[in-house]
């Protein structure tokens, strides 16, 4: 496949390390020399320096057979113009555009179509980060959900505790406790190593487990590693962007929401257009106010603003001052890894989440959707099974039977609404939704190419 890509931040420079391989050519465009020098020295890429949105570039990079253009650069407006080129000139069958101005993202279905601004998927960062972060708050206690075939179905992280009926016991116990609920732990992360789980694998306090099951049993299969949290009655929101004004929307019917900003112009407006949450004027950094606002008494405290450093130091600040669960939004990747499961409880990068997003569109075979893991070490794919036996390496054939790469491991089908949480001797079917995990996303193009018809490869 020939794919151009348009920015070579973290996102860009990321999404090519994932994709590069021999089956596909990659085209590198960015206006700074000394970034795309660094991944040309580590990737075997061409890299082209300039300006995404020109025709010129466009064609130097060879647009003219390309299939497919991610336009991910820091600016909206030059993505939305690349991908118009690209459409218009060059008639590049796939479009995928980064689109971070709610602005635009609340017009989407009048923008974004053949008529108007040709982009076949755009991927805006703080709707995922939002949907993530209500997904969180759903399931006290995870520390990431990822729904599959149209959320039937779930993967889900949690750190097991002591307290937990099945800490201190293997695996194979799950069934004996949860008779009637049907569940797969695929990988358990142990001081930060995977480790291929066995019926006979002990599960140990500090674990971070990861199971399948269907979506409405996850709070069951949670129990059984640790005690369940309460919901989140009480929320302090730090930063009125639109992610922390999204989330305080979507709370203030159901929850007490306080939202904390710093600009008094912009705390007046925020006050307005919400109706039942109270907005303050202030700093978090400032003790007395959260005193005055009871931190103390707060489930959840979310540090949202677009300042990494502040959001970390009011995080702990709070969790100090005695607030129960706090969840941080981070925009430098190497942060997350430093903070995340200390005094921090889950840290989150918009980053991150528009790579997962962008990984479920360019993935060879028809992967539907991609959930990026552990800082993007693992990740977990929904496929769909085409062909028959014949013409594929998965139809017709057991679990048992598939050629997996070392730590991969089918979770979960989903046949007709149907939902089978596999065995050994589960057959795959046509048109069967298939979930694997795979603890190392190195091997993420062997699943790909499982999930292709043989045809593809004469």
């Amino acid at each position: 496949m020939k794919i151009i890509i348009l920015g070579a931040g973290q996102v860009g420079s990321t999404l090519a390390e994932n994709l590069v391989s021999e089956d596909n050519d990659i085209t590198l465009i960015d206006d700074d020399q000394g970034r795309l020098n660094t991944l040309q020295d580590k990737h075997d890429l061409q890299v082209l320096k300039g300006n995404g949105a020109s025709p010129q570039v466009l064609r130097d990079a060879g647009a003219s057979d390309a299939d497919l253009i991610v336009a991910v650069t820091e600016s909206d407006e030059t993505n939305m113009i690349a991908c118009q080129i690209a459409h218009t000139l060059f008639h590049i069958p796939t479009k995928i555009a980064r689109i971070r101005n709610s602005d635009y993202v609340r017009e989407k279905e009048k923008l974004f179509t053949d008529n108007a601004l040709p982009i076949d998927h755009i991927i805006a960062p703080e709707v995922l980060v939002k949907k993530e972060i209500l997904r969180l708050i759903d399931y006290p206690g995870a520390l990431q959900v990822a729904h599959f075939a149209n959320e039937l179905v779930s993967l889900v992280s949690v750190k097991a505790y002591y307290g937990g009926p099945l800490v201190g016991y293997p695996i194979s116990a799950l069934r004996d406790h949860l008779p009637y609920i049907e569940a797969r732990i695929v990988s358990i992360f142990r001081q930060d190593r995977a480790i291929i789980p066995q019926g006979s694998t002990i599960i140990e306090a500090g674990d971070e487990v990861f199971f399948i099951c269907a979506t409405h049993n996850i709070k069951a299969v949670m129990s059984e590693l640790q005690r369940l949290d309460r919901p989140h009655k009480r929320v302090m929101i730090v930063g009125g962007g639109s992610i922390g004004t999204g989330l305080a929307k979507d709370l203030e019917e159901q929850c007490s929401v306080k939202m904390i900003e710093r600009d008094p112009r912009k705390a007046e407006k925020l006050a307005e257009k919400l109706e039942k949450a109270l907005v303050l004027c202030g700093d978090t950094s400032d003790q007395e106010l959260l005193f005055e606002e009871h931190i103390e008494n707060i489930d959840l405290f979310l540090a949202l603003t677009s300042d990494d450093e502040a959001n970390i130091m009011s995080a702990l600040l709070a969790k100090r001052l005695g607030a129960k669960k706090a969840i941080v939004l981070v925009q430098k990747m190497a942060y997350l890894h430093l903070i995340q499961g200390g005094s921090i409880d889950i840290a989150l990068s918009p980053k991150q989440a528009t790579i997962s997003a962008l990984s479920s569109h360019v993935r060879k075979g028809d992967i539907v959707q991609v959930a990026s893991l552990k800082q993007g070490q693992a990740e977990c794919i929904e496929a769909i099974a085409h062909g028959d036996a014949e013409s594929s390496k998965v139809v017709g054939r057991t679990v048992r039977e598939l050629k997996l790469p070392q730590g991969a491991i089918v979770g979960a089908i989903v046949r007709n609404e149907e939902i089978i949480i596999v065995h050994k001797s589960t057959q795959i079917e046509e048109n069967d939704r298939v979930i694997v995990f795979v603890n190392d996303k190195k091997q993420v193009s062997e699943i790909e190419k499982l999930f292709q018809l043989s045809t593809f490869f004469l």
